[in-house]
């Protein structure tokens, strides 16, 4: 990957390639996971889930190696017991496709997973004899001009009967190209005791993950299930290869979805909002009937019939109540506006609270910083805040107050007052030329 983040750490649709690995192993119900780490084993085992253990490998010798160390951790097995191995950079494995291959050790010593590849190339070739039965596994530097022209090629996903497997890891040898032990190599005694049971999968379910432009089409793919899923669920989207929904969003039926929308973490979007274009949203919940357009949104709750945007950036801590309106340029922070109210654009609201059906105007921002501490506004019912006013917190405006255009307001308003600051306007004749006269020659 060309990356000092280990491979199986890179994101795809709001999880870690080995996360959508894990998250698939784990619907299989199994007893125990473990998860070999070596490259970069601090930081893997850091992300792993409580559940998961970790298995140190500090040298890596090889897949055979790694297998026996795994079982080195694991109680005593018997040939009743499955034991699954998969890659931790195969992110479009499936939950099914792994069920399939458990349920085929069944009566077998082992099943393997097996694809034909449009280019075989770094495989290891699946080797079978004129019965079509598994003759052996044998890797592309290990193999010869003749069988590199095999394109049915091990995916790398096993079920073992465990004890088999355990008897058979002991009698592994690294006499190859790279001096490993080879987990494919256990197969051919597999072979002899009990049989291998080879289930086909699709190339684009088991692709592993190698550099960055395969990790973009794994995200294209993983894009694509998602979005066909919810689609499948009611949910419209204009272009679907243009929307990005991670695994934990949570959308309702009749939601409708334009181009460039990312919906991240803990969002959850109700029945009949209308999303995009252009939106960003991430741990934020978007009512019925709301509408959210060129907008950004972190952790902010959107109620029923809202409308946010265009270009509004709510942040923490934001709650919009049911009919308000978070306009054009318009950016909140800590901010709750009633029911009904508005903020239509080009305002800052910070650590704010406004009354149901207030209107503030074009320009107004709540001044609740002043360099060491944030101070709250608190703005009543039915209040008008005139255009460009400045509110110096802390500072409390009554219901039914009007503030005029232009004035800083520093002091509380009372319930029903007009409060207006603004200097005696002065006006001095013929400026304009006498500037003009101290720069002979120049443009302005």
């Amino acid at each position: 990957m060309k990356s000092s983040l280990p491979k199986v750490l890179h994101r795809i649709g709001g999880r870690t390639l080995l996360d959508w690995v894990l998250a698939a192993v784990e619907e299989t119900k199994p007893e125990r996971i473990l998860v070999v780490v070596g490259h970069g084993a601090e930081l893997v085992t850091a992300g792993l889930p409580d559940k998961v253990e970790a298995v140190h490998q500090p040298e890596q010798l090889g897949t055979g190696h790694a297998a026996d160390l795994a079982l080195s951790r694991l109680d005593a097995l018997t040939d009743d017991d499955t034991v699954l191995i998969v890659y931790g950079d195969m992110p479009l494995l499936t939950s099914q496709l792994l069920a399939t291959a458990v349920a085929a050790r069944d009566g077998h010593a082992a099943s393997l997973v097996a694809f034909e590849a449009a280019n075989p190339s770094g495989y290891g070739r699946v080797l079978r004899a004129r019965t079509g039965q598994l003759e052996r596994i044998v890797e592309e530097k290990d193999a010869s001009q003749e069988e590199r022209k095999v394109t049915e090629v091990n995916a790398g996903v096993y079920a073992f009967a465990a004890a088999k497997l355990r008897r058979a890891l002991s009698s592994l040898e690294s006499k190859n190209a790279q001096n490993e032990y080879y987990l494919p190599d256990v197969l051919p005694i597999m072979t002899n005791d009990g049989g291998v049971s080879i289930v086909s999968a699709d190339a684009a379910e088991v692709a592993g993950v190698n550099s960055h432009d395969q990790l973009a089409e794994a995200e294209a793919e993983i894009r694509g299930r998602i979005n066909a899923d919810w689609q499948r669920q009611g949910v419209w989207m204009q272009d679907p290869s243009r929307v990005y929904i991670e695994p934990t969003v949570r959308l309702a039926a009749g939601v409708r979805l334009y181009p460039g929308v990312h919906l991240e973490g803990a969002t959850a979007v109700a029945e009949g909002a209308v999303i995009g274009p252009d939106v960003f949203a991430v741990d934020s919940a978007i009512g019925s009937g709301s509408r959210v357009w060129y907008s950004v949104l972190r952790s902010a709750v959107v109620g029923d019939e809202v409308e946010v945007g265009p270009y509004a950036s709510l942040r923490p801590g934001t709650v919009l109540e049911k009919g308000s309106k978070a306009g054009t340029f318009v950016e909140m922070k800590n901010t709750r506006v009633g029911e009904g109210a508005k903020v239509p654009h080009l305002a800052y609201m910070g650590d704010a609270t406004v009354g149901a059906r207030t209107n503030v105007g074009a320009g107004t921002i709540t001044c609740n910083y002043n360099g060491y501490e944030k101070f709250p506004t608190t703005i009543g019912a039915d209040a008008f805040i005139g255009s460009d006013t400045m509110l110096v917190a802390p500072v409390n405006i009554g219901d039914g107050a009007v503030t005029g255009a232009g004035s800083v307001i520093t002091h509380d308003v009372e319930p029903g007052a007009l409060a207006v600051e603004r200097a005696e306007q002065k006006a001095i004749p013929g400026y304009a030329q006498k500037l003009k006269d101290r720069y002979p020659g120049k443009k302005h």
